[in-house]
């Protein structure tokens, strides 16, 4: 196994130009923090990009970023807080639950994960937020996709395609990401005790007002509920709130981003016993599906579009949330289990199909992380 360290974009194209050659497909590693996630692969040669890393340029009275791929999240972070601003995805730290340190993650790593934090029920997705990017395809060129402008609608768009993809269909060289004011104030609001059923309706109520939540989250004991903003403002939207929440016991707290920050991050499933999942639902289905796999352990986030959950019963999981209409990706599991079991849905033939043709026209030769994703991708 050789281990290849790049630095430049230059540096990126001549690897794939000589993996290329030598029919030697290879592992892009950066931070390291999401090296188990995914399907388990055989060990091969390895891309360290981590050198390819740093802040190219930020306007802050654009709103917009753009860095190299190995740049850590926490390095961009500071940037941001230093202008009063923010990743509006809010990237989770998955590091301790994978095995690796905290704080280790890249921009990079969260991109092609799909990684997002509590802040993705008010400002969406990654793929909401990549404006753009340069990369190597499987050919050895170097390309850009997608521009440095929110409004871009100029051809197919490219930069959503790699968001999610775990690398399988290019290396990432730069992006360009737009970019939030933080809030001036922030609170959050406990309400305890409720049903699963109960909490996330109770959530839904809120996602459907006109607070603007940037957190909505819950586990077993306790609904947590982030509204940001000036203060008269904020103290209107907590006195709507509390006409929402009619018969409830609200405790008021000053922002509690660690709460936040743990369900995103997965933190109380670091100890669990069981595999941990990461599900994707209508939050209308959110209750029945934590309700019916039975699971020891489980929280809510984005208004229950997402249920973490820990529990064994691959197959009774699979079935409850393919009858729920979601997606249940295995998040945390041995590698032996990860090469048994598929860690994401198996797709319908028509997208499969579909799915191999995208990685072919970017990857023709099976260079990037094969089989990562799913048998061939």
């Amino acid at each position: 196994m050789a281990e290849h360290v790049v630095a430049i974009e230059a540096d990126v194209v001549e690897a794939v130009r000589a993996a290329q050659s030598a029919r030697a497909p290879f592992e892009i590693v950066a931070g390291r923090s999401k090296r188990n996630l995914g399907r388990a692969v055989r060990p091969g040669d390895v891309l360290d990009v981590s050198r390819v890393s740093g802040i190219v340029s930020y306007e802050p009275e654009e709103l917009i970023l753009t860095a190299r791929p190995g740049t850590p999240i926490v390095e961009i972070a500071a940037a941001l807080s230093a202008k009063g601003q923010r990743l509006g995805f809010d990237p989770p730290d998955w590091g301790p639950l994978l095995g690796a340190p905290a704080g280790s993650g890249t921009i990079g790593g969260a991109i092609g994960a799909d990684a997002c934090g509590p802040g993705r029920v008010r400002y969406g997705a990654v793929r909401d937020q990549l404006l753009g990017f340069r990369g190597v395809n499987g050919f050895g060129d170097a390309f850009k996709a997608g521009g440095k402008v929110v409004k871009n609608v100029t051809g197919f768009d490219i930069p959503k395609l790699v968001c999610g993809a775990f690398g399988t269909l290019g290396v990432l060289t730069e992006v360009t990401l737009r970019v939030f004011p933080k809030p001036s104030r922030s609170q959050t609001i406990v309400v305890r005790h409720l049903t699963p059923a109960a909490a996330f309706a109770l959530l839904r109520k809120v996602w459907a007002s006109p607070l603007e939540a940037t957190g909505l989250a819950c586990t077993a004991d306790n609904t947590f509920i982030r509204l940001d903003g000036e203060k008269e403002p904020l103290a209107e939207k907590i006195a709507l709130l509390r006409s929402l929440c009619s018969g409830l016991a609200m405790e008021q707290r000053d922002d509690d981003e660690a709460v936040f920050r743990g369900i995103a991050d997965g933190a109380a499933f670091v100890t669990a016993l069981h595999d941990v999942w990461r599900v994707a639902l209508a939050p209308s289905s959110a209750a029945v599906v934590v309700e019916k796999s039975g699971a020891p352990l489980w929280a809510g986030d984005w208004a229950g579009g997402l249920v973490w959950l820990a529990t064994n019963d691959h197959q009774r999981l699979r079935a409850i949330v393919r009858e729920a209409g979601g997606h249940a990706m295995l998040m945390r599991a041995d590698a032996e289990t990860r090469t048994s079991v598929d860690v994401f849905e198996t797709e319908e033939p028509v997208r499969a199909q579909l799915t191999r043709a995208v990685k072919a026209a970017f990857d023709p030769f099976g260079l990037f992380n094969p089989g990562r994703m799913w048998d061939g991708v």
